[in-house]
């Protein structure tokens, strides 16, 4: 955790893509944007295009992705199925057989809300399926590719949430007491955990990873009606429905949370620097006080738990096992 500590970006809370890209080129750039075709995942693809980037958008459904990014210049789709580990090997075997360098992989994508216990066709939870064990092997996979590249980045799209989840070590399914804030916390540390590891393993290859929370993202557009009860005791929107945008305590417009992605994925402020979890563009604080989850207030600073290299190592380890 030696690198987990601001830097002194420049860049805010507010900051959006076209902020942290100025003057960056990213022509001759190849990259993978996994859930690339919609909300933050089609800004972060939109972003990267617009600097020149060569995206490729990774989608289940390649139809309705293609649709969605067809007037973004330079983004192709491919198939990519994160819960069905012959689709990632698939996937990634068509990239390696390419012969391109991978600049940057985008690990965007992830089932959210999950009121009901949801498993993939190997019995894992489907978000923690989705969101850690898909980009997990998806990531080993194209690690030939990325150590092609000069200065390879991973970015692992995770949440606050992954101050206040845990890995249930003994239980990552779920058999028991099903709850799908938990579930869902669980794939974010998982995320982080992730990156701490991954970094440790191939910082010397040349492959860099980072953990990048986007901030609290509802809109825009109409919300769900099922869901506005819960949004407005959030103070997520206000009475009449509208998105409420405070980027300071973390709710941001799309823009702003992309922001850090791209940020993690192309800013040179960030060579050299490696394992560690983003936030409003910068690297993040550790935090370890008890802070409580309020509507005014989203913890979301990290904290020493979601970075500790011994869990780091036995969820890789763990991970490994549940693709053997």
């Amino acid at each position: 955790m030696n690198d987990q500590h601001p830097i002194g970006t420049g860049f805010t809370a507010a900051s959006t893509t076209s902020d942290v890209l100025a003057g960056v080129d990213l022509t001759g750039r190849n990259m993978i944007v996994t859930g690339g075709h919609s909300r933050l995942g089609r800004e972060v693809t939109r972003a990267l295009a617009s600097a020149g980037a060569s995206v490729t958008v990774a989608s289940r459904d390649v139809d309705k992705a293609a649709a969605a990014v067809a007037d973004i210049p330079g983004v192709r789709v491919e198939t990519l199925d994160l819960t069905d580990p012959a689709s990632v090997d698939a996937f990634a075997d068509r990239w390696i057989s390419s012969s391109r360098p991978l600049h940057a992989l985008v690990n965007n994508a992830a089932v959210l809300n999950t009121p009901e216990l949801r498993l993939d066709s190997r019995g894992n939870e489907i978000s923690f399926s989705t969101s850690h064990l898909g980009h997990f092997q998806l990531t080993r996979a194209l690690l030939p590719a990325l150590g092609q590249a000069d200065g390879a980045r991973v970015v692992n799209v995770t949440s606050g949430a992954a101050r206040f989840g845990e890995i249930r070590w003994d239980d990552l399914a779920f058999s028991e007491d099903y709850n799908p804030g938990a579930a869902y916390g669980q794939s974010k540390r998982a995320n982080v955990l992730f990156t701490v590891e991954l970094d440790r393993r191939y910082a010397d290859n040349g492959i860099r990873a980072f953990a990048a929370h986007p901030g609290v993202i509802i809109g825009p557009g109409p919300q769900d009606p099922n869901r506005l009860a819960s949004y407005r005791a959030q103070g997520l929107v206000d009475e009449d429905g509208a998105t409420i945008i405070d980027p300071a305590n973390g709710k941001k417009t799309i823009e702003q949370g992309a922001a850090n992605l791209v940020f993690g994925a192309t800013s040179p402020l960030l060579d050299g620097i490696g394992g560690v979890y983003l936030k409003d563009s910068d690297v993040a604080i550790i935090d370890d006080d008890v802070r409580p989850l309020t509507a005014d207030n989203v913890p979301s600073d990290a904290n020493s738990a979601m970075l500790d290299p011994e869990d780091a190592l036995r969820l890789w380890r763990l991970s490994e096992q549940l693709l053997s």
